[in-house]
Order: structure tokens, then C-alpha cells, then sequence
């Protein structure tokens, strides 16, 4: 199963804000069962990302996350380019108002805002494409959004990493069903890199698996995390590699 995600934000590019959620929901897709087959990021412009949003589409991956743009400003864009993209209409929701006018009214409470009252730039956070289930925010205003086009599931989460991370636990990976890879950090006890691939090659061909080397500099060791659909198939490549001389060391 494949998937790609998409993070938005003139910051990401700029260099202001590092990108730390596409690496969180690489790794959360990837525990799920879903090999990660491209990330890609554009800035706060419609046309930019319904261009990435046609793109990635048309790849026909079986999940798609999307990070950033949901909030109230004018640079947040996001759910119209997406709902141009998939060519349906962007309409208000009355269930994400009532929430988004609740969400204020708590802050008003607790003296963290002036004014409790609806804007139009809080009401803007309330609409989402056509045909779109709502994803429950519960650490901040703009609700997410559940899509599925032409067999892609389309997840639309905020930018700001702690309300995508909850939300992610929360409502997109529930959606996604039970099925993990297992993974395995190993040590390699090898100091050249070169000299472990030849053996890297031959287990991808023999074993239902895949490889991740990471060197650690000349003369050190050189580490590996090795995925599988189960324990059984990782065990297997690592004896048939400890075959071939390499000695391995457990976790990094």
C-alpha cells in the first residue's frame, strides 16, 4: 500500500519552520503498513497546491495526508485548493461552527482572548469540500477533513504539530486499519559501508523485505533498520546477512 504526504506553508520553505510533521507521519503511515513513496511541499498559493493535489492524485496512492493552511488567515488556503482540485464545492458547515464557536467561548472563559464572538475569519475555518467528513480538532480551532476521490483517502490536518499529531492519532489512523510492518534497528559491526552493500543487495532479493542504512562515519559502526511484514521474514535476512560475515548489534 502507498501513500504520500503533502505540508504547506511559505514558512516550510523559506527555512523559518522545519518540516517535523511530514517526518512524524512518515513514520506513523510506515508503522501502519503504508510505504511512504514521495513527500512534497508547496507554499500558502491555491494554484500550487491544487497543481500538487492533481499530481499526487493521479499517482493513485492509497492514502494521502495533508499538513497546514486550515487556520484563519488569509494565507490559509488550503481546504479551497483542495476542494478546487477535487472539483467540488467549498461549503459551510454548521457542525464546525458550533465547535469552532465553542472552542472561543472556552478561551474567552479562561481569559486567553478579548472576544468569544464569530468572525468571518473564524467562520472561514467552518468550511470544507463537498461530500467531506469532519476530523474532531481537540487542541485547536479548524477542524480537519476526510475525503475519499478516486480510491485515495484524503486526510487534511493542521499545520501547527501538536493539533496534527493528535489529530492523526485520533482520527486518521483508527481509519487505516490494524496492519503494521515490523521494523528492526540493527548495528552493523562492518566499518565500510561499500563493503555491506553487495550483502544489502542480495537479501532485498531473496527476503520480502526492505533496507534502510544509515553510516555513522568511517571506522564506525554502520546502521540498518530492516522492515517486514513479520518477525519471521526480518529474522531471516538478518541470519542469512550474519551468514555472510556481518555481525550485528541490537538497536542504534
Amino acid at each position: 500500500m502507498l501513500a504520500e504526504i503533502l505540508t504547506i506553508g511559505d514558512e516550510l520553505l523559506t527555512g523559518h519552520t522545519v518540516d517535523s510533521n511530514s517526518s512524524y507521519i512518515a513514520q506513523k503511515l510506515t508503522e501502519r503498513g503504508y510505504w511512504v513513496r514521495r513527500k512534497t511541499t508547496v507554499g500558502d498559493d491555491v494554484e500550487e497546491i491544487k497543481r500538487a493535489v492533481g499530481e499526487i492524485i493521479s499517482r493513485k496512492p492509497s492514502v494521502l495526508v495533508i499538513s497546514g493552511g486550515l487556520g484563519p488567515t488569509h494565507d490559509d488556503v488550503t481546504m479551497l485548493a483542495v476542494a478546487e482540485a477535487l472539483g467540488r464545492r467549498l461549503i459551510l458547515r454548521d457542525d464546525c461552527l458550533r465547535r469552532i464557536e465553542k472552542f472561543y467561548r472556552e478561551l474567552h472563559k479562561k481569559g486567553l482572548i478579548d472576544d468569544p464572538e464569530l468572525n468571518e475569519a473564524r467562520r472561514k475555518m467552518a468550511h470544507l469540500p463537498e461530500g467531506a467528513e469532519p476530523l474532531e480538532n481537540t487542541v485547536g480551532a479548524a477542524p480537519g477533513a476526510y475525503i475519499e476521490h478516486e480510491d485515495v483517502k484524503i486526510f487534511v490536518l493542521p499545520g501547527m504539530p501538536g493539533e496534527m499529531k493528535a489529530m492523526l492519532e485520533r482520527e486518521v489512523l483508527p481509519r487505516l486499519g490494524a496492519r503494521k510492518f515490523v521494523q528492526r534497528k540493527l548495528l552493523a559491526e562492518i566499518t565500510d559501508e561499500s563493503k555491506l552493500a553487495p550483502v544489502l543487495t542480495e537479501a532485498l532479493e531473496r527476503f520480502s523485505i526492505r533496507i534502510h542504512s544509515s553510516p555513522k562515519g568511517f571506522g564506525r559502526f554502520i546502521g540498518i533498520i530492516i522492515f517486514a511484514e513479520d518477525e519471521e521474514s526480518i529474522e531471516k535476512a538478518k541470519s542469512f546477512m550474519e551468514e555472510k560475515g556481518i555481525l550485528f548489534e541490537e538497536g542504534w
